[in-house]
């Protein structure tokens, strides 16, 4: 479908998607939505970055619309994927001042959450442990919930949500519509979906092993002493606003203090800072009050700031699917980014499994894990850096960052 106009949406929501600037759904949506708007539960997979919050967003404000007793309840890993999907909510509400909406997550306002509770809201966003804080209270009740989805489940299921995700379902009317979705789609995602969903519509758009094609990607080669004076080097001569991750709490704190003592404006953000100080962080970030922003792999998943240019990868991540959702912060929605990975030799076994993940099809043996062949590989011997005459095998870039018009991936 080239238009929302084909979905036959009530006026309302319409008017909010026109003045959003929506104008053609990304392939995401034009799959998802027919099918959620005809009320079929939904397995979907997609890239990051792709517009899934918009998939389920639509159809779930379109049957509230409808049916304003009912509820929706959308279920997400982290605090900040939590106020994201609910700020895209409140854009697509638009002036409607009937539907009413709650944020339920950890290190937030507990009176607030109940305050907006009692005023019995028809949408529901939060994490799964702060919503059965509320539900073992009995200040939730989800006897009237009609809609239900399931965000980045498999991020969830990484974090040990499993069992709490069965304690919220288990007070949800079986009657309900269930769409779940995941950037991968694990054994376990496909058993968890036979037990939560009725017949579902599977829905996968491009391969979500593969990041974003507008990505480029580049690595650098070197030894673990040089890993900081070559950041120091890559960050002065990038332009625009650059998302740095690192796998550790205490490394994230520590290099956004040395960055600051080398004149580059830079925040960290990770798990033990309070919900306050995260969001403060990010809104900082998302107005360009400084440049660079330091983050463990707690914003790896749905933050969506359009004006993200250069991902580095101080630290390889743990988990080689963290590898594709980090660099998705970059390149939103059509946009065009790059993406550089500092690799030392440390960093083989990771490197690996990485390339492993990027080329499932691959002969066993044409990597080997003391072998360093990626995108654009260029070591840095010496402190040269300057041979970048291998093109990328997979993706290509140009300069152009200019955001695409269609329906952002939000």
């Amino acid at each position: 479908m080239n238009n929302f106009e084909h979905f036959n949406l009530p006026s309302a929501l319409a008017d909010s998607l026109e003045r959003m600037n929506f104008t053609s759904p990304t392939p995401i949506q034009a799959k998802a939505i027919p099918f959620a708007l005809e009320g079929r539960d939904i397995l979907g997979s997609a890239q990051t970055g792709s517009g899934k919050t918009a998939a389920f967003g639509i159809p779930m404000l379109a049957k509230l619309l409808e049916e304003p007793s009912g509820l929706g309840l959308v279920i997400t890993p982290t605090r900040e994927l939590a106020t994201q999907v609910l700020d895209v909510f409140k854009k697509l509400i638009g002036k409607n001042k009937t539907i009413k909406t709650a944020l339920l997550i950890g290190g937030a306002n507990m009176g607030k959450q109940i305050s907006d509770l009692k005023k019995r809201p028809q949408i529901i966003v939060g994490t799964p442990g702060r919503i059965n804080d509320h539900l073992e209270r009995r200040i939730l009740k989800l006897q009237n919930a009609k809609f239900l989805v399931l965000d980045e489940t498999d991020r969830m299921l990484d974090m040990g949500f499993g069992p709490q995700i069965e304690e919220i379902v288990r007070h949800i009317p079986e009657d309900r519509q269930t769409l779940l979705f995941s950037a991968t789609l694990p054994k376990q995602i496909v058993r968890l979906s036979q037990k939560y969903l009725n017949n579902p519509e599977r829905i996968s758009v491009d391969c979500v092993h593969t990041p974003a094609a507008k990505i480029k990607q580049d690595l650098i080669h070197l030894a673990d002493k040089e890993k900081y004076p070559k950041l120091i080097e890559e960050v002065q001569t990038r332009d625009g606003s650059i998302l740095i991750f690192v796998n550790t709490k205490r490394g994230a704190d520590e290099l956004a203090f040395r960055l600051n003592r080398k004149d580059i404006d830079a925040k960290a953000i990770h798990g033990d800072l309070r919900q306050s100080q995260r969001e403060r962080v990010i809104r900082g970030f998302r107005k360009q009050n400084y440049r660079v922003m330091v983050a463990t792999d707690v914003v790896a998943r749905g933050l969506d700031i359009p004006h993200i240019e250069h991902v580095i990868n101080y630290d390889l991540p743990q988990c080689p699917e963290d590898y594709i959702h980090r660099i998705g912060r970059t390149a939103r929605a059509g946009a065009e980014g790059a993406a550089l990975c500092l690799i030392s030799p440390r960093d083989r076994g990771k490197w690996f499994a990485i390339q492993r993940l990027l080329n499932p099809e691959a002969p066993k043996g044409k990597f080997k894990e003391n072998e360093f062949k990626g995108p654009r590989g260029r070591r840095n011997k010496g402190g040269s850096s300057n041979d970048r005459s291998k093109k990328s095998k997979f993706f290509g870039f140009k300069k152009n960052n200019r955001r695409s018009r269609n329906a952002r991936a939000i």
